[in-house]
């Protein structure tokens, strides 16, 4: 176990230090550290470094200020809600919808960090930090890996291990960070996998499934960004989809994902976290299998997520063009629309049908979700 653990974890705090001496000779690193201290000489970034002996000092004199520098650079502002409902020293599950790889849990951070909240340990992916410099970075900035590629019986041992390592990290008092489902989501559309919460629970142990799920003190998280800097990337593999067509992925295609999704304008984001109530687990009690009970939990995961995602003005007028309507034009002004059209008629070609309605319906899906809880 312990190997298997070596294999995913992030550095531990007295690996830190010299693993930055390492990374920070990495051309990527260096553009990284001139990102984040522009006015800063190399002799005063390496200062910086030498105070990092911990990755919660990476983390909150590096990271911290180079998502901040980020954010202005590349929109129009970031707001969170929620966050006074959790408590500074308890430790939390954050179950969180999708939208961009590297960005959502930062985000997360920075709000977590703003509140003087317990920071999260984050799951990634394998397959996106093959290259050797976002390795560095994701160990140094407590990411661990979700093994992907696996074949059934390896990734059944694989999904143990991170399990039992996702309940030792709450158990020490540490938040953590996972996606409600494997990938981004792509066409808007955020639904909470049965299986993220089956993998949750092969740690419970002699735990009943409701008493487990509910020491993680489990918060859905919502992160809705007013425009997706990858949204025309996602597109052909929604077209795939639409055609039961397998897609293939680009050599280089995460990483250009990464770095459109870092630097690309996003106008304005918002994050929203939604505690759930003891009582919300007791749907975990009801009878019916494992399997049922656990579809039944992640349904209100999902119904957390959508009530509490924040729409934008290009997710109202998605909506209506979508459905040829004027139905919410009250939320979107004259030049809101101006934008959305100048931005649709640059990505898609008006002659693709396919891809002109995946595109909206990106934007769009949010909205039509918000109007299923309502009912």
């Amino acid at each position: 176990m312990a190997s298997q653990v070596d294999h995913i974890r992030p550095y531990h705090d007295e690996e830190v230090h010299q693993a930055l001496k390492h990374a920070s000779k990495h051309p990527y690193f260096k553009v990284l550290l001139q990102f984040t201290f522009p006015s800063k000489t190399e002799e005063a970034i390496e200062e910086v470094l030498d105070r990092c002996t911990s990755i919660y000092d990476f983390q909150t004199l590096v990271i911290y200020k180079s998502v901040r520098n980020l954010l202005l650079k590349s929109s129009d502002g970031f707001s969170y809600s929620g966050f006074d409902k959790l408590d500074n020293k308890s430790s939390y599950l954050f179950i969180s919808n999708h939208r961009d790889i590297v960005l959502d849990t930062s985000l997360l951070n920075v709000a977590l960090y703003d509140h003087n909240k317990v920071m999260t340990a984050s799951a990634i992916g394998d397959n996106l930090v093959q290259k050797d410099f976002l390795m560095e970075l994701s160990k140094l900035n407590r990411n661990f890996l979700v093994q992907r590629g696996l074949a059934p019986r390896d990734m059944l041992q694989s999904s143990k291990v991170l399990s039992q390592y996702m309940r030792d990290l709450h158990t020490s008092g540490r938040s953590v960070w996972i996606a409600q489902r494997e990938g981004r989501t792509k066409d808007g559309n955020d639904q909470t996998q049965q299986g993220v919460l089956k993998m949750l629970a092969m740690a419970k142990g002699d735990s009943s499934l409701k008493d487990y799920l509910k020491s993680l003190r489990i918060v859905p998280v919502s992160i809705s960004y007013e425009y997706d800097p990858t949204d025309i990337l996602k597109v052909p593999e929604l077209i795939a989809k639409q055609r039961h067509i397998p897609y293939v992925k680009t050599p280089n295609e995460d990483f250009n994902s990464i770095l459109k999704g870092a630097l690309g304008f996003k106008k304005r984001i918002h994050i929203a976290i939604a505690p759930f109530e003891e009582e919300a687990y007791d749907i975990l009690d009801e009878k019916g299998s494992e399997n049922e009970r656990l579809q039944a939990f992640a349904k209100a995961i999902d119904q957390k997520i959508h009530s509490h995602y924040k729409l934008w003005p290009s997710n109202y007028i998605a909506y209506d063009k979508l459905h040829n309507v004027t139905k919410y034009q009250e939320h979107y002004d004259a030049l809101e629309l101006r934008q959305f059209d100048r931005r649709l008629e640059r990505r898609i070609d008006v002659n693709d049908e396919m891809a002109h309605v995946s595109f909206l319906k990106m934007y769009a899906t949010p909205v039509i979700n918000d109007e299923q809880n309502d009912r």
